[in-house]
């Protein structure tokens, strides 16, 4: 190939490379601003109080929003489906679950006085446990197909539910109300301990998957052209589950469900960067995640006056895309 004719053909990707970079940049930004408006946006009295108290709301926020991207990112390259997020198999039913077994079985005032750490453990080894068995199923020697996972998910979601609901029913009216506050996700009372303990956990989990991020990239293609061009299949496949289902467990686990947030954000990270490569989507997801929350929680704190929960309003946007995104799917 003669010099000219190869500038021609790397001078889009150059430019594909250079947009991309840009748009990293500007979310960054974005990212940056609207935390720093959060922490200090009409704050009176004392400032270093105020502060502190946002700051480990803005925390919890990128902590979270952060695991959820980075694990729907992966989920959907594994699973080769833009539609599917980790929440699809049942992982905010499970939590919904325990905290209404509890409740059942030992009493609100059991689960007031529970130490909030071992509560935090208790709840992600559950998950992580039934996320990992479930996996090594559906992605064992022999694959399932994409249907199977689905209807799985949808079963056992389902099941969750129903016992959660069967509790419900059971328990005192005064220990449903104390227990439904658990069940919408909520940064106003997160436990600082916890917090650290997750972000330590997160950033963790999040180096070790970087060194799958090539082979992920591989895959997206494909388990055929995975498998033709060398790719360890079996095996990214399921490092990267037990990434997935540790970074959901914790985020759910620290301040409750949302289960729409994975889907938006990993699916506008690719329409806006325009590339399946997970250097640029993961980092792409995370900060739109980011953005998403705190953005989110300002306006519903200065304009809504806290009338309502951030996850409501973001599962009801999601769950609207969600139904964009499979009107598009069975178009094509």
């Amino acid at each position: 190939m003669t010099a000219p004719a190869k500038q021609a053909t790397l001078a889009p990707l150059a430019a594909q490379s250079r947009r991309q970079r840009r748009i990293l940049l500007i979310l960054l930004v974005a990212a940056v601003g609207l935390v720093i408006a959060f922490c200090t946006f009409k704050i009176t009295g004392n400032w270093e109080y105020a502060v502190r108290l946002r700051s480990r709301k803005v925390a919890a926020m990128i902590v979270v929003g952060a695991a959820i991207a980075y694990s729907s990112v992966l989920f959907q390259t594994v699973t080769n489906n833009r539609i599917l997020t980790p929440s699809i198999m049942g992982f905010d039913a499970l939590f919904v679950l325990i905290q209404t077994a509890i409740v059942y079985f030992l009493g609100t005032l059991t689960l007031a006085q529970i130490d909030p750490r071992l509560m935090f453990i208790g709840q992600v080894l559950v998950m992580v446990v039934f996320a990992s068995a479930l996996y090594r199923w559906l992605f064992g020697k022999q694959s399932q197909d994409l249907y199977v996972l689905v209807l799985v998910g949808v079963v056992f979601g389902a099941f969750f539910s129903s016992l959660s609901a069967l509790g419900a029913r059971l328990i005192d009216p005064n220990d449903f109300i104390t227990l439904q506050d658990r069940f919408f996700a909520s940064f106003n009372s997160v436990n600082t301990q916890l917090l650290a303990f997750s972000a330590v956990v997160m950033v963790a989990v999040g180096l070790w998957g970087l060194r799958l991020f090539r082979k992920l990239d591989v895959i997206a293609l494909g388990r055929e052209h995975a498998v033709n061009l060398g790719v360890d299949y079996r095996r990214v496949v399921n490092q990267s589950l037990v990434i997935i289902a540790i970074l959901v467990s914790i985020s759910t686990a620290l301040v409750g469900p949302i289960t729409f947030l994975g889907l938006l954000v990993a699916n506008l990270a690719r329409q806006m960067t325009g590339t399946f490569r997970h250097w640029i989507s993961v980092p792409a997801a995370m900060l739109i995640a980011i953005v998403t929350l705190v953005g989110g929680q300002l306006i519903l704190e200065h304009v809504f006056a806290l009338n309502t929960a951030l996850s409501v309003i973001i599962n009801f946007v999601g769950g609207v895309y969600f139904i964009v995104l499979l009107i598009r799917e069975s178009r094509k």
